[in-house]
């Protein structure tokens, strides 16, 4: 959410950034918020001089009554009674005006950075760089699922039974594994000085639209009904929000976090569940990173946040592809973000593995995150988010990339110590 002082000093700033984003119908809204926002001071106005007038009115009855002039003093009174009416009807004015700035507010879109490149969808990203020989094999690399299979660690045909589409049951090597994976992302975080965090799985509406847009959270949030409850989509929400409403020491910045935990999406949109398959599903599991920075570091820290999951996957000689997002790519809170793809021998293409944002103060605005200088003085945090590894959908990268001509799967040595030694599996 941006500054509404932004609006009322450069309102075509805010129009120019609209229409890089390629959402020109949402231009009407910065004037209409310009204008509900001279109404809403107005009515502040109004309020304050009624107060003022109440206050003032009041001292007199008191006077007038140690005086015994009660007929004066019960004028005034009446004349209190008529101002406290028309102040109530001035602070309910206040509060519709207010939501439905705030309404607006919510879905103009944050300030994208200089460095963004502009463009309608994710099809003008930008690569900016690789790590890595995609290699394509002289032998076949079968689907994802069918590796599995072979191996014996998945079972989509019950999990259809007990779910529905979008779910599955991993088994044997395939889930330690996954759970390797997991273990060694955990660590490779740690050692590079974040701490590590299991949130909570669960969190509340307020928090939800701290976090992300009203459209993101229609097409991904489950809510628990009867509750104000909702399944995270990712550790993200849960870790920016254990910061709402809260006022940060400058000097306990930056906050580097790294968590676990699963996640679960609606997945709703063009792209939908996948009927057999591990790429888009209802239920996964991740290691996250979080950062709570002072603003002048958040790029710094941007940069940093996407090359450790470059290094991860190098790690694993997993070849990889970072690239910049477009302004028309780019989720309306984000002022910059990359996608870090993995190379695929069998569709001979990269496909997306984790993504980082860096979204300036938009959520810190929203949950009012502040940082406390030296001075006192106070100001908006700004928070970023980046993945390290998500599997399922790693393992297919990590499957395709490591299956030999004999059906076998090698396991990297930094992965060995965590699948009790073995080097292969199959």
């Amino acid at each position: 959410m941006l500054d509404i002082n932004l609006l009322r000093t450069d309102p075509e700033k805010v129009k120019e950034n609209i229409r890089k984003k390629f959402q020109d119908q949402k231009l009407p809204m910065v004037d209409e918020v310009i204008q509900l926002d001279r109404d809403y001071r107005n009515a502040q106005q109004q309020a304050d001089a009624l107060r003022n007038q109440r206050k003032q009115k009041s001292k007199l009855i008191g006077g007038l009554m140690a005086k015994g002039q009660k007929e004066e003093a019960e004028k005034l009174k009446a004349e209190v009674a008529a101002l406290a009416d028309e102040l109530e009807a001035l602070e309910q004015k206040e509060e519709e005006l207010k939501a439905e700035i705030r309404k607006r507010m919510l879905v103009i879109p944050n300030i994208i950075d200089d460095s963004v490149p502009i463009g309608r969808d994710d099809s003008e990203n930008v690569e900016i760089q690789r790590f890595g020989e995609p290699v394509v094999p002289e032998y076949e690399i079968p689907y994802h699922v069918d590796i599995m299979e072979r191996l014996s660690g998945i079972d989509l045909d019950a999990a259809r039974q007990t779910s529905g589409n979008g779910f599955y049951y991993l088994m044997g090597d395939i889930a330690r594994l996954h759970s390797a994976i997991l273990s060694y992302a955990r660590d490779f975080m740690i050692d590079r000085g974040f701490t590590y965090v299991i949130p909570p799985f669960m969190i509340h509406g307020d928090v939800v639209t701290g976090v992300m847009s009203f459209t993101e959270m229609e097409n991904m949030m489950y809510k628990i009904e009867g509750e104000d409850l909702y399944l995270i989509g990712t550790s993200e929400h849960s870790m920016i929000g254990k910061f709402i409403d809260s006022i940060l020491d400058e000097d306990s910045l930056p906050r580097t976090l790294t968590s676990y935990s699963p996640c679960f999406r609606k997945e709703v949109g063009a792209h939908g569940i996948e009927e057999r398959g591990v790429y888009r599903i209802h239920q996964f599991e991740k290691q996250e990173m979080i950062v709570v920075c002072k603003p002048e570091d958040s790029m710094m820290w941007f940069d940093r946040l996407w090359q450790n999951t470059v290094d991860f996957f190098r790690t694993l000689d997993i070849p990889v592809r970072t690239l910049e997002c477009c302004s028309g790519d780019l989720a309306d809170l984000k002022v910059k973000s990359l996608d870090v793809e993995a190379w695929s021998p069998r569709q001979k293409k990269y496909f997306e593995v984790g993504s980082c944002s860096n979204l300036g103060d938009a959520q810190a605005r929203r949950l009012q995150i502040r940082v406390k200088d030296r001075d006192g003085k106070k100001y908006f945090a700004h928070t970023l988010n980046n993945t390290c590894v998500a599997p399922p959908r790693m393992l297919i990268a990590f499957l395709e990339n490591n299956l030999k001509a004999d059906g076998t799967v090698a396991i990297p040595e930094a992965l060995r110590m965590y699948m009790g030694g073995k080097d292969h599996i199959g």
